[in-house]
């Protein structure tokens, strides 16, 4: 599974990080994330592994942000509403349109988004 892009939710970062089996493939896997789960994974691996860690992942996977454009604001608007009761997270909600225009799969294990098209689920 070497050289394919994936847009990477933070889910599957964490997952990658502790260790998890289920997503060894990945490992070699070029990764797209945007500044939104750039974020949040900051935040879950300050908590799961500390700031020393935090702050080293929050460089390496800096060179993995791609932008965001108005359309993807729109469409991210469209597929909240068309799946409220989901809840769906702005950060994967993003992600995933990002993913879908750049043509690339959403890797995650949100079941929330388990049965959606373009998606790679991988559950730990």
């Amino acid at each position: 599974m070497t050289k394919d892009n994936y847009f990477f939710d933070t889910y599957s970062i964490i997952e990658i990080l502790k260790g998890n089996n289920k997503y060894e493939n990945y490992k070699e896997c070029r990764a797209i994330i945007s500044a939104f789960n750039l974020t949040e994974l900051h935040l879950h691996i300050t908590r799961i592994f500390g700031e020393k860690i935090a702050n080293d992942v929050l460089e390496e996977y800096s060179q993995c942000v791609v932008n965001f454009e108005l359309d993807d604001i729109r469409e991210t608007t469209k597929l909240k509403i068309k799946y409220a009761k989901r809840k769906l997270s702005i950060p994967d909600s993003v992600g995933y349109v990002i993913s879908k225009r750049l043509g690339i799969k959403f890797l995650t294990g949100d079941e929330k988004f388990e049965d959606m098209e373009n998606v790679e689920f991988v559950k730990s």
